[in-house]
């Protein structure tokens, strides 16, 4: 366990320095006079500090100001040799993460959470983790920086009670590799709603290919492809609706073209189906309104027609893909059964006309 004063290293991220002060379960590490937060998990201890390392106290406002500096260290410690980058070929995709992991799991309504992003990818992802209350319009920046190829690195530690500001999130990003050609990656920038009532209950915190403990995890990028999770506003469903009821109030109702005398060929009847013979305007209608339309036709000629034994009627309903061909047949095997059904004359129509004999 690292104490004020040791030099550490970070297990899951970049840096490292010397331990100024512990609270909790948290150690700050001064790292060229820059005070970083971090669990003392993750905290490595490669050393102790020397005098000159060691962190002072502020001076006072009695001290000297012609004290003489310090002394230089005589013998400074070697930086390590940043070990390689392993890649992979799958790596070349990026797989972004982010994910909440509780301290206790097992006192949900009272621990503190930890935030995690994963970067599954053989990139340097620079980014920023952000989150926002429902009610609020400006975002809260609540890290930023650059996470290493392959390495799954501690955001920070929250409270439940913060959770109230977080009903959304949001994660942008860009890749790079350093001191190599790579493939350039879009910018990412995913914003998602957080469904803060999960990290309450048991069941929602599951383990996975990257957690060995129990976490909410939520995709930010999957093979190269940024996560738009589907949402429902409802505000925005209930305008549309208004919107969509004012302006079928504004629409004239398009009537159906006036029904023509059944055009008669000895004692033959014919029918045409197409759409443009049945009403005078398509605008607005969708194939299934249109197929509506003519099957329609077809039941209004056959129940005219059903006490005229012998009688013929050909349907002209084209060749086309012979969806409302098949939907006529249909119709005569269950609901007009026992009527004589054939192609009708090559000859006179194509492949396009159904004959049916009463």
């Amino acid at each position: 366990m690292a104490k004020i004063g040791d030099i550490v290293r970070f297990l899951n991220s970049v840096g490292g320095g010397v331990v100024t002060r512990i609270e909790g379960n948290i150690a700050y590490v001064d790292d060229d006079g820059f005070e970083t937060p971090m669990l003392l998990r993750e905290c490595v201890v490669v050393g102790q500090a020397t005098a000159e390392e060691k962190p002072k106290a502020a001076p006072s406002f009695r001290a000297s100001a012609t004290a003489a500096p310090a002394a230089p260290a005589r013998n400074p410690q070697p930086e390590p040799e940043p070990e390689p980058i392993e890649e992979t070929p799958e790596g070349e995709k990026l797989n972004v993460v982010l994910a909440y992991e509780p301290s206790d799991i097992k006192q949900l309504s009272s621990t503190t959470f930890n935030t995690y992003l994963v970067n599954d990818s053989n990139y340097f992802l620079y980014f920023s983790y952000l989150t926002r209350a429902d009610g609020s319009e400006g975002w809260v920046t609540r890290y930023a920086g650059v996470v290493e190829p392959n390495i799954q690195i501690w955001l920070e530690e929250f409270e439940a009670a913060q959770l109230a500001q977080m009903d959304r999130v949001a994660v942008q990003l860009f890749a790079v590799k350093q001191g190599k050609e790579f493939t350039l990656k879009c910018p990412v920038s995913v914003e998602m709603k957080l469904d803060t009532r999960k990290f309450f209950k048991l069941h929602c915190f599951n383990t996975g290919i990257y957690f060995d403990e129990p976490v909410i995890a939520l995709d930010i990028v999957r093979d190269d492809r940024a996560v738009k999770p589907a949402s429902v506003d409802a505000v925005a469903i209930e305008k549309g609706i208004k919107e969509k009821k004012a302006v079928d109030r504004r629409r004239p109702v398009r009537p159906l073209r006036p029904k023509k005398a059944d055009v008669r060929r000895g004692e033959i009847i014919e029918v045409d189906l197409h759409i443009h013979e049945l009403v005078d305007n398509t605008a607005g209608l969708s194939p299934a309104d249109m197929l509506n339309l003519q099957i329609d036709e077809f039941r209004r000629v056959m129940d005219a027609n059903m006490r005229n034994k012998g009688q013929k009627i050909v349907f002209i309903h084209g060749k086309g893909e012979g969806v409302l061909r098949q939907a006529i047949l249909k119709e005569l095997n269950h609901r007009y059964k026992g009527h004589d059904v054939q192609d009708a004359s090559f000859r006179e129509y194509g492949f396009g006309a159904t004959q049916v004999t009463i």
